[in-house]
């Protein structure tokens, strides 16, 4: 291109020597082949800008092997760049365990890393920032269980006194087939632990944001453990919290003091790197609010969420669509980038491209700031149809890239 132009100035000059009439056709003629190049350039080339959506998916350790190899995450990672997806949401936090060596882990747990065979001697983080990057792909490491952990973790077993319970006293919480605890978001000593957890990734990780959801929170059935109670009572001359875990003014203190937690992460992660996004992907307000005491709408209120990917795994299009029109979904659009998490399958549930592409057209026809897919294992490998016929309908509905839309990049609603 660039001796293209020369030789152009070069014929222009010789031109102008010789006559104007001349020069002036040659001007024309010159005009004319630069725009007939320029245009036959591909589109890439010409770095004309393209549509800001979304398209991101959840890689986690449950019922996938996608972070168990290396070579296997990093044909994936290669993978979702071919079909056009920009962002992904690696598990970092899961099990009672990290996903990566950590110090702090080590610390508290007795143990820096997830057990899991296939984990050891990696860091699975660093080659999916690495690797994601090289790719074009913005990665937002997901702190998926919150302060949730298995019952017979050695987090649960060494650390008995971070756990909360019910009014009768226990502390077990079902999950599917699963027993669970979960960690008291009111102590200082549990919020210390989740708070170096994350600046731990902030700090030592080339990461593009950091992603809760309202496992970042409490069901409301609990709280009832004597650090919580001797608190409340502190704030209330004496008097002992309600034993309706469901009554609004128990429910209203105990998210109110969650919220206090998020606004001390939020403020940790910004001091640490200010660039690095805080991402929430919750259920519904009200299903958020009332059983995990998570009230987003309130952190989004008080500039605390930085991008909201709703979860909306809904079967029933007409319940989906309802969802996405809620009034403080409305609001948050006004104010940051809000996509929709779609379910793509389970284990043993196989979910049908048709449902899948119905509700990203749902969401696409309200102008959403993109979606999200839960989970990378579903997209093409838990399915009843092929991986051929999956990803070539994944390909149809994400035909061109399209950039992630970035609040702190100048994204505008």
């Amino acid at each position: 291109m660039k001796k293209f132009v020369k030789w152009c100035v070069e014929l222009f000059a010789w031109n102008l020597y010789h006559s104007r009439k001349q020069a002036f056709f040659a001007v024309i003629v010159i005009l004319s082949t630069i725009a007939t190049v320029l245009l036959s350039f591909p589109i890439a080339a010409q770095n004309l800008p393209t549509r800001s959506e979304l398209r991101g998916v959840w890689l986690t350790n449950i019922d996938s092997e996608v972070l168990f190899e290396r070579n296997r995450l990093k044909n994936a990672l290669q993978r979702l760049d071919e079909l056009n997806f920009n962002t992904v949401y690696p598990a970092v936090w899961n099990w009672g365990y990290t996903l990566y060596p950590s110090k702090v882990a080590a610390k508290v747990i007795g143990r820096s890393l997830d057990p899991t065979p296939g984990l050891q001697g990696r860091d699975m983080l660093k080659e999916i920032v690495d690797e994601g990057h090289k790719q074009g792909l913005t990665v937002i490491p997901w702190f998926e269980f919150g302060f949730m952990a298995p019952a017979d973790s050695l987090l649960a077993k060494n650390r008995p006194q971070w756990l909360t319970s019910r009014s009768n006293g226990t502390k077990i919480v079902k999950e599917g087939i699963h027993d669970r605890v979960w960690l008291n978001p009111f102590h200082p000593d549990v919020q210390k632990f989740i708070q170096d957890l994350i600046v731990e990734i902030v700090r030592n990780y080339d990461i593009d944001g950091i992603q809760f959801d309202d496992h970042f929170g409490l069901p409301s059935e609990l709280g009832y453990d004597a650090y919580t109670v001797a608190l409340y009572k502190k704030e209330h001359r004496g008097k002992a919290p309600s034993k309706n875990p469901e009554d609004p003014e128990w429910v209203r203190w105990r998210a109110n003091k969650i919220t206090d937690f998020m606004k001390r992460v939020f403020t940790a992660i910004k001091t640490t790197k200010k660039n690095c996004l805080v991402s929430v992907a919750p259920n519904p307000q009200r299903f958020s609010y009332e059983y995990f005491l998570a009230d987003w709408q309130k952190w989004e209120r008080l500039g605390l969420v930085e991008e909201l990917v709703l979860q909306i795994y809904r079967d029933d299009l007409n319940v989906f669509i309802k969802e996405l029109e809620y009034p403080e979904v409305k609001t948050a659009r006004g104010h940051i980038p809000v996509s929709i998490g779609i379910i793509t399958g389970l284990k043993n549930k196989s979910i049908p491209f048709a449902q899948i592409q119905n509700q990203v057209q749902k969401v696409r026809d309200r102008n959403f700031a993109g979606v999200s897919f839960f989970f990378y294992e579903s997209l093409w490998n838990l399915s009843q149809e092929s991986a051929s016929v999956r990803q070539a309908s994944l390909q149809k509905m994400f035909p061109t890239p399209a950039n992630y839309p970035n609040l702190l990049a100048g994204w505008k609603p």
